[in-house]
């Protein structure tokens, strides 16, 4: 393990003991000891003078309804013998899903990505300033879903749609076991996600797929439907889109563009 004698500060209303227990917090500190503690291979690009983890200052934190601990904003001071630092801000949120949904019509024996449909949401996004904000069905973990539970649970409540957990396909874990880089290279402790900003923050998102053939009317129907659970704040608009247009319609969404990709990857090796 790594040096783990840094300081920490936090804010009055943070007790340490609530910020230990904070799974993001855990994950994040585990990971980053674990690649720091890399260093100490010769073969490691910074083994002759490694950095060190030497303070954790903890700058705000949000609550979510029942005061549990939702977000932690920390600045990490990680510096090696020569005082060079690395940019370390973060915003702690923790993992979350995403699902690209795919429906094809039951009239068309074999259709192409031009028949089939993916389903977007349109809903509030203001740290993006947006009202109507485009992208695939994603959702927070809560701390003790599993990802593919949670991705299920997601789907239900934004689309209407039942799924079985067994009906989803990871697609993020197939592409990280078809990667040879993913096999060998840095041995760091990485989830098997995509990380939307990681100059930024914690936020690891594994991808979904699920797939589904449905008469057209039903697919044709879901179109606009208001969905989300209003209560929680949630107003969710859906748009059925070909998915031969998904990169399009979903240009602004890092996870859109990810999932889209995936399929196409992993389709073309063969995967799917």
């Amino acid at each position: 393990m790594a040096d783990s004698n840094y300081r920490i500060s936090s804010i009055p209303d943070l007790p340490l003991y609530d910020l230990y227990s904070f799974p993001p917090f855990k994950n994040w500190l585990s990971t980053l000891q674990n690649s720091l503690a890399r260093q100490k291979s010769p073969s490691h690009e910074f083994h002759k003078d490694p950095y060190v983890l030497r303070h954790l200052e903890i700058q705000a934190a949000d609550r979510f309804e029942g005061a549990r601990l939702g977000f932690v904003k920390l600045k990490a001071t990680v510096s090696n013998g020569r005082g060079e630092t690395l940019p370390g801000s973060v915003f702690l949120r923790g993992g979350s899903v995403g699902m690209l949904l795919v429906l094809q019509p039951d009239d068309i024996a074999n259709p192409t990505d031009n028949d089939k449909r993916a389903i977007l949401t349109i809903q509030p996004r203001i740290p993006a300033g947006s009202l109507a904000f485009p992208e695939i069905p994603a959702g927070m973990l809560d701390d003790s879903g599993t990802f593919a539970g949670a991705a299920a649970k997601e789907i239900q409540e934004e689309t209407g749609l039942l799924v079985k957990q067994d009906d989803l396909i990871d697609m993020t874990a197939l592409a990280s076991q078809a990667s040879q880089s993913s096999r060998d290279t840095s041995g760091e402790s990485l989830q098997k996600a995509m990380y939307p900003s990681a100059g930024g923050s914690d936020e690891f998102i594994p991808l979904f797929l699920y797939q589904k053939t449905m008469p057209r009317k039903d697919i044709e129907a879901l179109q606009g439907k208001l969905t989300g659970l209003r209560d929680e704040g949630e107003k969710i608009t859906l748009k059925l889109v070909p998915l031969a247009d998904l990169w399009k319609e979903g240009v602004r969404d890092g996870k859109t563009l990810a999932a889209w990709g995936l399929y196409q990857g992993l389709k073309s090796e063969g995967l799917l």
